[in-house]
């Protein structure tokens, strides 16, 4: 049954509990139709579940407190409007295809081993925001509890392991009950307190910052957005959901696009209304508990709560609005980094040791940085991270609005299979080194104090440019290796629709959709994705 010059079955090389897709979520493939069950509605509550991280108030709160009101809140809308236009052809793209990042980025311009470097980056985005989340989930705990810090880290990253473990299927739940309670419990200390003290909205829009910018001071803006703009890998986890959206058809068209656009790049409108209500918070404790940290999301809440609640459930609320908050979010951020660093490590192993293993990575290394007390240094390492995430991030969403659907270089439909890519696609990662490494190289000065400033915009101005540009000098000739893989049936029907026939793989002997599989001449017969991906 099996060939002895590929690799064993997938219950020869992982354990049963790894070789069940029900638990691994297709980390390396297509989302079949068979397991796409969700109503479009689901998945989009599923996905904008994960929204419901606290680092936003964190990171409103640093900046407003920096660079001034004015600044801050057009620092944010900055921000905000480059990730809504970037999300919109990856979410897209991955909810018609049914794929993830990873997969969007093999054949939007970066090659199948190319994409590992992608990869590696997105993973880091997960276990980066982990660390934050967990930390503010810790310092709720020290406020609510007395629970020693070093004690809320570990409690913080153990609690969400039974949860990350099963996928889709649990977290669907997680976030669609989860959610009523926390937007009730976000919400409504914030709108009392704007009821009751109606003059500080005023006092807020007048404040100038802590570091001498002037209100509308460019430089103060671009080193604001440079923060928010780390949170464009955010993608990524919305689309790690969006994956899973039902097929478009006639029936479900409106409430398909609103899930796509509303889950896809619509999370930043909460985003951004957390984070300008994250720099209203921190003014307000500054004005009214002078010394506390301003950026701690559990001062801020436990203060707007004190002035609506009694002392012990103003307190209560504060915490249970944290730990919710840290829950929603860090399943997300350990499921999305599981599926990356898998994704990485089994294409240049050939191995594949099952999602659950990474899990345990991912954790491990947030955990560390939050014993070293990375919340400490929340805007530094932010706004150092933007610029890899911003150069991905728009140099795919690029090839696809423009290198695909404009100037038509490459497929519209997706390719990701090894043997049908080149190892490296010179179009995505020229682009993408260029643009990092000369944004990085501005965030560290080495082209002066006025480009510093700038570096997400020198970032995001490259990778649009440079996209096509490459495009057009390479023609296009690097995205397919080869146009048949050797099945009469096309893997999308007229309408672009992914086709369900169902074949079986000689290989690991399972049942694998169209979009899947491919045939094989040296094992005479198909042969599914992953196990192409697991050959020596």
């Amino acid at each position: 049954m099996h060939n002895s010059s590929t690799t064993d079955t997938l219950e020869d090389k992982v354990s049963s509990t790894a070789a069940n897709e029900t638990l691994e979520d297709y980390t390396l493939r297509y989302a079949p139709h068979s397991f796409r069950r969700w109503s479009p509605r689901v998945v989009a509550i599923t996905a904008l579940g994960g929204i419901a991280y606290l680092a936003d108030f964190s990171i409103g709160a640093s900046i407003g407190m920096a660079y001034g009101t004015t600044n801050a809140v057009l620092a944010i809308l900055f921000a905000a409007i480059v990730i809504f236009l970037t999300g919109i052809p990856v979410s897209y793209y991955a909810a018609r295809y049914n794929i993830d990042l990873d997969l969007i980025t093999r054949g939007a311009g970066f090659g199948y081993f190319g994409s590992v470097l992608t990869s590696i980056i997105f993973a880091s985005f997960t276990f980066i925001f982990f660390a934050l989340e967990g930390s503010i989930m810790a310092q709720g705990l020290l406020l609510g509890l007395g629970i020693p810090l070093w004690a809320g880290y570990l409690i913080s990253t153990i609690m969400v392991i039974p949860l990350v473990i099963y996928g889709m299927k649990a977290l669907s739940k997680l976030q669609v009950w989860t959610t009523p309670v926390w937007l009730i419990l976000m919400v409504a200390p914030v709108a009392y307190l704007i009821h009751q003290e109606p003059n500080l909205v005023g006092q807020f829009s007048s404040f100038s910052g802590n570091e001498g910018f002037k209100p509308f001071d460019m430089a103060a803006i671009m080193l604001g957005a440079g923060v928010c703009l780390s949170l464009i890998m955010q993608i990524g986890e919305q689309i790690d959901y969006l994956r899973f959206m039902p097929a478009k058809t006639k029936e479900n068209n409106k409430s398909w696009w609103i899930a796509v656009i509303s889950a896809g790049p619509g999370w930043v409108i909460l985003g951004a209304i957390k984070q300008i209500i994250g720099a209203f918070l921190g003014f307000y404790l500054l004005t009214k508990i002078p010394g506390v940290n301003t950026t701690e999301p559990v001062q801020q809440f436990n203060a707007a709560f004190h002035d609506m609640l009694p002392g012990w459930i103003a307190l209560s609320l504060a915490v249970i609005l944290v730990v919710i908050s840290q829950i929603k979010i860090n399943v997300t951020n350990a499921y999305s980094g599981s599926l990356a660093w898998t994704s990485a490590y089994t294409r240049i192993s050939k191995h594949y040791p099952g999602r659950i293993v990474f899990v345990i990575v991912n954790l491990a290394i947030a955990l560390a940085l939050m014993e070293g007390n990375m919340f400490a240094m929340l805007g530094k390492i932010l706004g150092f991270y933007s610029n890899f995430a911003i150069a991905w991030v728009v140099v795919v969403a690029t090839d696809i609005a423009i290198n695909k659907y404009v100037l038509k270089l490459s497929p519209k439909e997706p390719e990701y299979r090894r043997e049908m890519l080149y190892d490296i696609n010179p179009v995505g990662m020229v682009s993408f080194i260029a643009a990092a490494g000369l944004s990085i190289a501005a965030f560290f000065g080495l082209f002066g104090s006025f480009a510093a400033a700038y570096s997400p915009l020198i970032a995001l101005t490259v990778a649009f440019v440079l996209t096509p540009v490459m495009g057009i000098i390479t023609k296009g000739k690097y995205y397919i290796k080869k146009d048949n893989d050797g099945i009469k049936e096309p893997r999308y029907d007229a309408e672009g629709t992914p086709v369900a026939t169902v074949y079986h793989c000689v290989s690991c002997d399972q049942d694998y959709e169209r979009p899947d599989v491919m045939y094989s001449h040296q094992h005479s017969g198909v042969i599914c994705s992953l196990c192409k991906t697991l050959e020596k």
